[in-house]
């Protein structure tokens, strides 16, 4: 059931930047027990929503790890994403027209802020396991640091005490190729579509690999091309994925919420990144893919290394850092022992 916290009061961003209030659509799967020691936080990526079931099947739903006739699931549309949050295409109080461009850069710890408001709404004072993978993990490594007490169990998946410049160095070429569309500064919601979707495939050069792209694209594999002027399988790909996601989203909310990820330092104002992580009390199961490119699995041996007790497991795949979406069937297993048998797993590579 998708629902929207209304938040009236004034909030400050890390920015300085006051807003009136906010809003945040969210999602939940299940029923809150007695006990209230059922929840499951589950954090989402750059562009997906605030629903698990669809972008996360493997994992969360009925008959799955993540079942709703076991836990109380809860995801939540993070503040900038045009999916029901507080976004650029919604209605500024102030002026009665749309953000857009005048929209503020939530920081990773600002999108904490907020969950922190809705969490005391719903009366929820611990949260059994949060999960999230990429930039859903850095949110959930942000909240486990705030309120170390809050969680039992943590699970990030292929993410990041702090983002790197090569991650910043990503982000950056997508803006650019938004900037780079002549309409990308009209006020209105399909501004820079096209460079949103130049941006689109800039992105995917960093979710994949190399050996996924030989495996889902060879150069002789049969598809209908978009134009006459696309030749080739790995081509078509890229301009229809770009496609895909122009028609879901919005190019606005796209550069805000790589802005978002810029900011992300765990460290910031806590003494450094160690002091930060120290802080962590969760029971907590790092989660890395071995062919990422763009969190690569030093940064998950990091995390290890530096929150108390942290365990770490190492998936093979052929995908890159969208492995931390298909591989569920080996983040599954990873769970049941983490969690159900509490065994200590420690550095694995799991094959294949």
């Amino acid at each position: 059931m998708t629902q929207t916290f209304e938040y009236n009061k004034l909030f400050t961003l890390q920015s300085g930047e006051t807003l009136p209030g906010f809003h945040l659509a969210y999602t939940t799967h299940g029923k809150l027990n007695a006990a209230g020691d059922n929840v499951v936080w589950i954090f989402h990526a750059l562009t997906a929503n605030s629903n698990p079931v669809e972008w996360w099947p493997g994992l969360t739903g009925e008959g799955k790890y993540f079942d709703p006739e076991r836990y109380f699931i809860i995801c939540v549309n993070k503040p900038g994403s045009p999916y029901g949050s507080i976004s650029p295409i919604s209605k500024n109080p102030l002026t009665g027209q749309p953000y857009y461009h005048s929209f503020p850069v939530f920081t990773i710890r600002d999108m904490v802020h907020t969950y922190q408001h809705l969490r005391e709404a719903l009366g929820i004072t611990k949260i059994f396991v949060g999960l999230g993978g990429s930039t859903g993990g850095m949110q959930l490594l942000e909240w486990a640091i705030e309120e170390p007490a809050l969680f039992e169990h943590i699970v990030p998946i292929a993410t990041n005490a702090v983002l790197s410049p090569w991650g910043i160095a990503f982000n950056s070429s997508q803006r650019m190729a938004i900037e780079a569309d002549s309409s990308w500064l009209e006020k209105r919601p399909d501004a820079g579509q096209k460079g949103l979707a130049a941006a689109r495939s800039i992105a995917l050069l960093s979710y994949r690999h190399y050996n996924g792209y030989a495996i889902t694209q060879r150069r002789d594999k049969a598809f209908v091309p978009l134009s006459d002027d696309t030749v080739f399988a790995a081509d078509n790909y890229q301009r229809y994925q770009g496609l895909k996601l122009v028609n879901r989203f919005n190019a606005i909310s796209y550069y805000r919420l790589t802005q978002s990820m810029d900011s992300h330092d765990t460290g910031y104002q806590r003494g450094g990144v160690p002091a930060a992580l120290a802080r962590i009390k969760a029971r907590t199961l790092v989660i890395g893919i071995c062919s990422d490119v763009l969190y690569p699995f030093a940064e998950q041996e990091y995390l290890r290394d530096h929150i108390p007790g942290a365990e770490l497991l190492g998936i093979s795949s052929e995908f890159g850092h969208d492995g931390f979406l298909l591989e569920y069937e080996k983040i599954e297993t990873a769970l049941k022992k983490f969690i159900d048998d509490k065994k200590s797993s420690h550095l694995k590579i799991v094959n294949g």
